[in-house]
Formats: C-alpha cells, sequence, structure tokens
C-alpha cells in the first residue's frame, strides 16, 4: 500500500528567495568596496637611505653635525616621509642619532667602540664568507671572480673611491650569497661604520693596496667555494682591520 504525502494549504503562497547576482554583492560588500589608497612610489626609502648612508660614510656629513629632515629632503629631491624612514633605519645601524625635539646627528667616531664592533664583525663576518662560499649560485660565483680581479686591479691603482664601490658591492653580494637572513640583519648593523672608519683614517696608514688585495683574496675563496681559504681570508683582513683601527690616531673634525 502507498503512501501518499499531504500538505496543509495555509493560503500563504511562498516565495522562493532570488540569488544575489555576483555584482549585487561585490557592491553591498563594505570590504570590497574600498577603494585602497595610493600608494608612494616603492624604493624611494631605500634609495634616501643609500645616498645619505654615502653622504656619511664619505664624510660629507661630518661626525657630530646636525642634519635636519627638511635639509635633507631638500638636498636629495626626496619626500621628507622616505627621508624620516632612511633616517630610522641609519639610526639603528648607530651611523645617526635621533634626539627627541631636537633634530639629528651624525654619530661621532670613537675607537674603542669601533674595535668591540670588529669582536663581533669577525665571528659574523666569517660565518657568511663560509656560507657564501658553499651556497652561491654560478651567476654570483662568476661576479665573485669578477670582483675579485677588480680588487686585484685597484690595488695596483690605489684608488679608494675605487675599492669603497667593490667593496659596497662585494658585501652586498656576499650577504645574497650566504642566504642567511639572521646574518645579513646583523651585518647590515656593522657595514656602514666599518666603511666610513677606514674612509676617515686610510690615508693617514696608506692601505688601500693592502685592503684590496685581502678583499681579492676573499673574493676568489668564495669564488671557488674554498670554505676554508674564505675562513682564513676572513680573519687576514680583521686582523688587518684591528691592526688599523689601534694605530689610527684622534682626527680634527
Amino acid at each position: 500500500m502507498s503512501k501518499t504525502a499531504t500538505t496543509k494549504k495555509t493560503g500563504v503562497r511562498a516565495v522562493k528567495p532570488v540569488p544575489a547576482k555576483p555584482s549585487q554583492l561585490a557592491a553591498e560588500d563594505p570590504v570590497k568596496s574600498l577603494v585602497p589608497a595610493p600608494e608612494r612610489p616603492r624604493g624611494l626609502t631605500a634609495q634616501a637611505y643609500e645616498r645619505i648612508e654615502e653622504l656619511i660614510v664619505r664624510l660629507e656629513l661630518r661626525p657630530g653635525a646636525a642634519i635636519s629632515e627638511a635639509e635633507l629632503s631638500a638636498r636629495l629631491d626626496i619626500g621628507r616621509t622616505p627621508v624620516r624612514e632612511a633616517l630610522q633605519r641609519l639610526a639603528r645601524e648607530h651611523l645617526v642619532k635621533i634626539l627627541p625635539q631636537r633634530g639629528v646627528l651624525v654619530s661621532e667616531i670613537d675607537i674603542k667602540r669601533q674595535l668591540r664592533l670588529l669582536e663581533a664583525r669577525r665571528e659574523v663576518e666569517r660565518m657568511v664568507a663560509r656560507y657564501a662560499a658553499r651556497r652561491a649560485n654560478e651567476v654570483e660565483r662568476t661576479r665573485f671572480a669578477e670582483l675579485a680581479k677588480e680588487f686585484h686591479a685597484t690595488a695596483r691603482t690605489r684608488d679608494p673611491a675605487r675599492f669603497m664601490r667593490a667593496d659596497k658591492e662585494f658585501n652586498d653580494l656576499s650577504l645574497r650569497a650566504a642566504r642567511n637572513e639572521f646574518a645579513a640583519g646583523a651585518m647590515g648593523l656593522m657595514h656602514g661604520l666599518s666603511r666610513r672608519f677606514w674612509f676617515l683614517h686610510h690615508r693617514q696608514a696608506d692601505d688601500t693596496e693592502t685592503m684590496a688585495k685581502l678583499h681579492g683574496n676573499l673574493a676568489r675563496a668564495i669564488a671557488t667555494a674554498d670554505e676554508t681559504a674564505a675562513a682564513q681570508a676572513l680573519d687576514a683582513l680583521i686582523d688587518h682591520n684591528e691592526a688599523f683601527t689601534r694605530s689610527t690616531v684622534s682626527t680634527d673634525f
């Protein structure tokens, strides 16, 4: 015997919901309807940082000098927000001091502090050199080999500006090739101070030739994937830097 389903009549006709169209949903969604604010052109903070750091390292902004966001913004033709962000990064790297309500000062040079920096730099940079020698790809190894030649050519010309350009590229390439963001972060805090100290005192020691040769040896060891030679070349470089630092005398700014 079959069962028949029954329904109760209520007198009210049911209305089926009509599915909303995708365009209606999008219009009714308050999150999706928001229009994002236009972004600042990317790279301006990095540009400001690189240019201000270079001014400090090459002593165009002297140790102890007072600087302002407005002056730097006008000098670099970059907005004040990227300049402010660049100065905050330089403060973390101890190249400037930000004084609330007073402005920004270029940090002084302190030999004892520089020696403490070298203590830390030896350990971190040895690790970077070994990892770069182990992990660099073929394109990076080719560039390390080219930089080794550039350093040895610089040793012959004794051109400090040429050496500093090669040194900056070598440092950046080493950090990329090591593929360790924590080591890169630590080294980023030290390179600017080291480069400025050397630029201030290299004429006294006349050691551009020696520095270039030591860097060339290190670049060649990384290019040939020789971790042991890279660590030894790094130690030789830091030994020289420590002796160089201890030999310096106070300089009038």
